[in-house]
């Protein structure tokens, strides 16, 4: 039997299962990085670990690589006789995920095997609404439950319009005011914060992040930063870092990230109101711009929607190579990229009746 700690830090059934594979490894949960050396969390506690030459040579590109919130199989459970060695990266049930800073083709991972992701914005100088669309594309396509945490609501004298803005683009997503200034200001989002379940704090540098991780386990585990006189906060976080709250609820705290380029995004939720629109256009590969009978437009001269929020959804469907695609065909672009290594979807459906006809 597993300890009590993997537990504590989210194992679960999938993952043991999983683990069975590898009967000579220990399984585990990565907590920190630093460089080439990570911290991870087994049945005996912490370890220093490694990754394996082997996995080293395999990986395809960086997101093949252990990430914070990623279970790993180890070469032992302690470091007595050194540091561990990681050999395999669990699949993961979730990941945020988004193209590596100078890099083209290249993806980070931010965050693994979350339940949720806080997506925070303060509500001064940072606040953005097109950089909000761009977060809530990403989280949607994670795998996680996002939710936009609006901090530093103290420093806000119009709370009402910037909610009202906020909720009209946060479609599906629930939106929460905070503040890490007073004691009532931070407790709406602890009933989001659950025992074994994993939040992801996401957002620009200074927002606040730290300062809520820090009111919600009681006491000061993470280093934070005064704002400074221009009105924006101080990045304090270095590195991503896993931890055990009090209340047995798990936050993996991330540093704030200047760019967000975007890999692949899920439209269809964070736009979903332009996608219900342009179900209506009168042409199936409308593209918005000036074709007749375009309900986009028409909602745009309504003032039902925005230009700058066309824009965007435009920007961001091309960023992700998916311009000019309905979310049909995005949908279908994903799952044949899923199974490019089999040939490609029709292929993959093929050995999946093949296999299916073998069990009879």
């Amino acid at each position: 039997m597993l300890d009590n700690i993997l537990k504590k830090y989210g194992v679960s059934g999938r993952f043991l299962q999983e683990a069975a594979l590898y009967p000579d490894l220990f399984i585990g949960r990565i907590c920190s990085q630093y460089k080439d050396l990570y911290k991870a969390v087994t049945h005996q506690g912490d370890v220093s670990a490694e990754i394996s030459g082997k996995l080293r040579y395999v990986a395809a590109r960086l997101s093949d690589f252990p990430a914070v919130g990623d279970f790993v199989m180890l070469d032992r459970s302690d470091n007595e006789y050194g540091n561990a060695i990681i050999h395999h990266v669990l699949t993961r049930k979730s990941s945020f995920e988004r193209k590596a800073v100078g890099t083209e083709n290249d993806i980070q991972v931010v965050a693994a095997n979350i339940d949720t992701v806080f997506l925070c914005m303060a509500l001064n100088n940072d606040y953005n609404l097109r950089r909000l669309e761009r977060y809530l594309s990403i989280a949607w396509d994670s795998g996680a439950v996002p939710v936009v945490v609006l901090t530093k609501s103290d420093l806000c004298s119009n709370l009402h319009n910037r909610l009202s803005e906020v909720s009209s683009v946060a479609i599906g997503a629930d939106v929460l005011a905070t503040s890490a200034m007073s004691e009532e200001g931070y407790k709406n989002i602890q009933s989001y914060i659950q025992p074994w379940k994993t939040v992801a704090f996401i957002g620009s540098s200074g927002v606040g992040k730290s300062s809520l991780i820090n009111r919600l386990a009681g006491r000061e585990i993470l280093e934070t930063r005064e704002i400074r006189k221009d009105d924006k906060g101080r990045h304090a976080t270095t590195r991503r870092q896993l931890l055990v709250l009090p209340n047995g609820g798990i936050v993996i705290d991330t540093p704030g990230m200047r760019e967000l380029g975007v890999e692949s995004v899920d439209l269809s939720r964070a736009f979903a109101d332009i996608d219900q629109l342009a179900e209506q256009c009168k042409f199936s590969d409308c593209s918005h711009q000036s074709e007749p009978g375009c309900a986009v437009r028409r909602a745009i001269q309504k003032g039902e929607l925005t230009d700058k929020r066309l824009e965007n959804y435009l920007k961001l469907q091309k960023e992700a190579k998916y311009g000019g695609l309905s979310s049909k065909q995005i949908e279908t672009e994903k799952i044949t990229a899923m199974f490019s290594s089999m040939g490609g979807l029709k292929n993959a459906r093929k050995f999946i009746k093949a296999q299916s006809r073998k069990k009879r």
